[in-house]
């Protein structure tokens, strides 16, 4: 095994064992800090496909913004067990029925695929930004923008959940009168 494969295995193990961590840890602060740990493996994995473009905006955007924004939430919401509902045993089963679906899923596609030791190791370009951006203006311009328009639309749907609504019985102050 070369430097490269025991790498790619380091990560997908990584990703693999803290996106479980995600899943299946009780406290919403641990599970951001794996979700944090995976962006960075799933990071990792661009490097080694040589799409260093991807890598960073990935650790920017994701691990950096959007996890800080996840934590300022779970903070805000002040999470405690006593506070939390507890799960029906409808959405239990729906969640075991999901999850052993997906897993079918994911096991029928892994029986088709052909695993091959060869790896190609000439240097290619598949992640050069200008690569990146040729084919996202012409390929794929009408999801780019669909994209945007529904990022448009989460931070109104943000705003205006954030938005505090005034009691009927609080009547409002002048601020000149004492």
């Amino acid at each position: 095994m070369d430097l490269f494969e025991i790498l790619f295995w380091l990560l997908t193990i990584t990703a693999i064992s803290c996106a479980l961590g995600v899943i299946l840890s009780r406290n919403p602060v641990n599970s951001v800090l794996c979700l944090i740990v995976t962006f960075f493996s799933i990071s990792g994995h661009y490097i080694l496909m040589n799409a260093q473009f991807l890598a960073i905006v990935n650790i920017i955007v994701y691990a950096g913004a959007i996890m800080v924004l996840f934590l300022f939430v779970i903070m805000l919401m002040n999470l405690n067990a006593d506070v939390e509902p507890q799960k029906s045993k409808l959405v239990q089963f729906a969640g075991i029925i999901s999850g052993g679906i997906l897993f079918l899923v994911v096991l029928a596609a892994l029986r088709d695929t052909r695993m091959t030791r060869e790896v190609e190791k000439t240097a290619t370009d598949i992640g050069l930004i200008k690569n990146l951006g040729r084919t996202l203006f012409t390929k794929y311009v009408l999801p780019f923008e669909l994209s945007s328009v529904l990022f448009l639309s989460a931070m109104v749907g943000a705003m205006v959940i954030g938005k505090k609504e005034k009691s009927p019985g609080m009547a409002e102050r002048n601020p000149n009168q004492n």
